[in-house]
């Protein structure tokens, strides 16, 4: 629901393997590989950060509203 209020075309990408997760998913602008309790987010195939479970989607959404 987050997603269908931006106006933009972006590629967002929700891996559930933080080991290839990001290199699967280099062409999205920004997305989230998940593991136990921790995932970490990236930006066009490259780690910009580490977010605990319950901030997942908090912490996604805040770099789509980067973009």
């Amino acid at each position: 629901m987050e997603l269908q209020k931006i106006n933009k075309p972006i590629k967002v990408a929700v891996m559930g393997c933080v080991v290839n997760g990001p290199g699967e998913a280099a062409d999205a602008d920004v997305g989230i590989a998940c593991g136990k309790n921790r995932g970490i987010l990236f930006r066009n195939g490259r780690k910009i950060g580490i977010v605990e479970e319950e901030d997942f989607l908090r912490a996604l959404m805040a770099e789509v509203g980067k973009l």
